[in-house]
């Protein structure tokens, strides 16, 4: 899970407006970190399939996130998946 003051932090730089807090880039942003914090305890716990299983879902999530802000708008998706080093 996120610190608190880790999330908001992200909120912070990837928000639209002042008072975004639940945009696409600020919600792939936030399951980016997640996936980064999962992925990094599943290299320590390799057998912890339950967790695997949430990182699927946590990856599909975004891809479908992702695929929305590449159809409404291709600007503001090419400059996420470049802040957040993404590969696409």
């Amino acid at each position: 899970m996120l610190i608190k003051e880790h999330k908001t932090k992200i909120m912070q730089d990837n928000r639209l407006s002042p008072e975004d807090t639940g945009s696409p880039e600020v919600q792939i942003a936030l399951l980016s970190e997640r996936i980064i914090s999962l992925t990094n305890h599943l290299i320590t716990h390799k057998k912890d399939f339950t967790s695997r299983v949430g990182l699927m879902k946590l990856v599909g999530q975004r891809k479908r996130l992702l695929a929305y802000l590449k159809r409404e708008g291709q600007s503001r998706y090419e400059q996420l998946i470049q802040k957040l080093n993404l590969r696409k």
